[in-house]
């Protein structure tokens, strides 16, 4: 199956620091592409596990012994670990959001660009899709929703446009919800508008902002000391969670400090930022909003 360049390939799997006989988590396995670079990095001593919800991803599973492919959701990372004989792990590697392979598909309804059926569920088996969404959530919920995930500043518009059009008809596909809104949304800024809230609608079916909370949870009990986590974002609302959670090991509240007046947190300073070079953007389109953070797990956190 297709997929496409890995963002942030060489930067990401160099920040993991690879120790030929550890062991290893990618947990967003997709077309396996950061996995192949872990598996290249390890010995005959090493260990990878890959976690994907996504069942077309499971075609893309690599035939190797020191390979475990995991059917499921990364939010369940320590659950999962702990079946195939894992508590302790040396390094954690996620690129986050959508693959460029389903954004590519048009039936998964990821896209702007198809005509296709509001779905946008990351793994299929999952009840909730965005057409309940757009046809069942309350005027003030589908607002809540395009601000706070969207980051749209005309959401009540928004919302109330969505309404008033289904109940006329429903609102089965993404062209749909296109012509539903088109009074709210300039021409000229119609692709960046419809971005934001296809991006409002996909975090809400598959809760992505809390999977990723109780993912980066768990990370420093997993982590050995000096283990090192390696996260990929895509927007703000991404980033700022990963930014926080680096920095002091929570979300939100203020971070305990010590005698001091330090700061607590399980993780040593984060290390800088880094972001694709503009070749790389040229290259693969997608890795123009990519944000690399890298932190390593303090000792005796």
């Amino acid at each position: 199956m297709e997929y496409h360049n890995p963002v942030l390939l060489k930067q990401s799997v160099d920040g993991l620091e690879i120790d030929p006989n550890g062991i290893y988590v990618d947990v967003t396995f997709g077309g396996g592409g950061h996995s192949k670079e872990i598996l290249k990095r390890l010995g005959d001593g090493g260990r990878l596990l890959a976690f994907d919800q996504d069942e077309e991803a499971l075609q893309n599973s690599l035939d190797d012994d020191r390979f475990s492919l995991i059917s499921g959701n990364f939010k369940y990372i320590k659950r999962f670990l702990r079946v195939h004989g894992v508590s302790k792990v040396n390094g954690i590697l996620a690129d986050l959001g959508v693959s460029s392979h389903q954004f590519d598909v048009a039936e998964r309804g990821f896209s702007t660009r198809f005509d296709a059926f509001l779905d946008m569920r990351m793994d299929a088996k999952s009840e909730l899709t965005a057409y309940q969404i757009v046809n069942t959530y309350s005027e003030n919920k589908l607002q809540d929703i395009l601000f706070n995930y969207g980051e749209l500043r005309n959401s009540k518009g928004i919302a109330k446009a969505i309404v008033n059009a289904r109940f006329e008809k429903p609102i089965k596909t993404s062209f749909d919800l296109k012509e539903a809104i088109k009074s709210f949304v300039p021409q000229s800024k119609e692709h960046k508008v419809m971005a934001q809230i296809f991006q409002a609608f996909r975090i809400e079916v598959n809760q992505e902002l809390e999977v990723l909370k109780a993912f980066l949870l768990q990370t420093t009990d997993l982590l050995v000391d000096g283990g090192k986590l390696s996260v990929i974002s895509y927007h703000s609302l991404e980033d700022r969670l990963v930014k926080r959670f680096f920095k002091f090991g929570l979300f939100e509240g203020e971070p305990e400090k010590d005698f001091y007046g330090n700061f607590s947190s399980p993780f040593n300073k984060p290390e800088k930022l880094i972001v694709p070079t503009s070749e790389e953007i040229k290259q693969n389109n997608r890795a123009r909003s990519a944000k690399l953070r890298i932190v390593a797990k303090a000792k005796n956190a």
